[in-house]
């Protein structure tokens, strides 16, 4: 593909998250959406009414929708459940991916869409948005710079009561369709620890080692909070553990604490510490003492990722990125391959639930 050339996209799910993928190609002068799909057609004509979108096809068919004249890449807004067949039959038809996290429910399914993938030759950006948030891109500049020093020790936490408010919860609460809760969504938090444990200005370091538990008093009851609102309501139960904590170590030596609370009777949170041996960074304030009067906390510009709203979500930055990767024919720093580094964390966690031991990784 020439640097001239337009993009033609294709986004196959037309739920919450759609919208935004769809606002970010549209305002971006090099791609044109050209199709929607989704189950229920009416919804994916919908989604391009909402964006005015005018010569959008609208399909109901996935492999269908991947015959359409002119797609160069596919969006992938589907359940997570659905994600390995999606990928697996986009990159079989040559398409490069951005897939929303997270990538799939298995182990199983990783390795077909790694397999997938690499057959086929194609790009793919894994849909961890929050490493083109303004903060987090400010934070990791520092890193990269070795303003803080080497660092040893990172701690993210992923704080969100997710319940019947989010339209996914129906399936996002049952455990053969989601998992668990560190990967419907805490997921961002695992990520996280990997983008700033590493070094690099866009280097995610790689885990070796993870030890972790369960727990909370919110699985099988029906009584459940809405945030939003509020206020109590009785809800279908979620069916896997509220609460995970695990601790990685990683291969350059950093040590890091990852929890996820879908528990928390609060507002979404998403708090952070990064340990250097020259400085450290707490949510959004530095530590650096430079001379003998710098005894306070600075804070570091940028918006915090302090919503669960997509739509307070950088999306414009990553498809920017996946756009740019695609034209220029290079790998990104947060592709499929990367990003299964971050799944086998939440995978390898499942694993010393069953065993009470440490979980030596890759797992793949």
């Amino acid at each position: 593909m020439t640097e001239t050339a337009v993009t033609g996209v294709l986004v196959i799910g037309a739920g919450w998250v759609s919208t935004q993928h769809i606002l970010a190609y549209k305002s971006n002068p090099q791609s044109q959406i050209r199709a929607i799909c989704n189950r229920n057609p009416e919804k994916a004509r919908q989604r391009a009414d909402e964006a005015g979108l005018k010569d959008v096809a609208v399909y109901s068919s996935a492999e269908e929708a991947l015959q359409h004249d002119g797609i160069d890449v596919v969006s992938i807004c589907t359940p997570q459940h659905i994600h390995c067949a999606n990928v697996v039959a986009a990159a079989q038809a040559g398409k490069h991916l951005l897939i929303e996290k997270p990538l799939g429910n298995s182990l199983h399914e990783l390795r077909q869409m790694r397999e997938a993938v690499d057959t086929a030759g194609v790009k793919t950006v894994a849909g961890f948005v929050l490493r083109w948030n303004p903060l987090f891109q400010n934070i990791k500049s520092l890193i990269a710079a070795g303003d803080l020093g080497e660092i040893y020790h990172v701690e993210t936490d992923y704080q969100s009561y997710n319940s019947g408010w989010w339209g996914g919860w129906d399936e996002g609460r049952r455990i053969e369709l989601s998992h668990s809760a560190m990967a419907v969504a805490g997921c961002h938090a695992v990520d996280t620890l990997r983008w700033f444990a590493g070094q690099g200005v866009v280097e995610a370091a790689d885990p070796v080692e993870v030890f972790a538990y369960a727990g909370g008093k919110r699985k099988g009851k029906a009584r459940q909070y809405n945030p939003v609102d509020n206020d109590w309501s009785e809800q279908p139960p979620m069916e896997y553990d509220g609460l995970e904590i695990a601790l990685v170590r990683f291969a350059n030596g950093v040590v890091g604490k990852v929890s996820v609370n879908f528990e928390a009777i609060q507002p979404y949170s998403f708090p952070l510490g990064i340990y250097g041996d020259r400085g450290t960074v707490k949510d959004n304030r530095l530590f650096l003492p430079t001379s003998p009067e710098q005894t306070a906390w600075r804070e570091i510009p940028g918006i915090r990722p302090d919503s669960s709203d997509v739509t307070h979500h950088p999306f414009q930055g990553e498809i920017d990125h996946f756009l740019e990767c695609v034209r220029k024919d290079v790998e990104s720093h947060c592709n499929l391959a990367d990003a299964i580094k971050t799944h086998e964390i939440f995978f390898a966690a499942h694993k010393c639930y069953q065993t009470g031991q440490p979980v030596s990784l890759p797992l793949l």
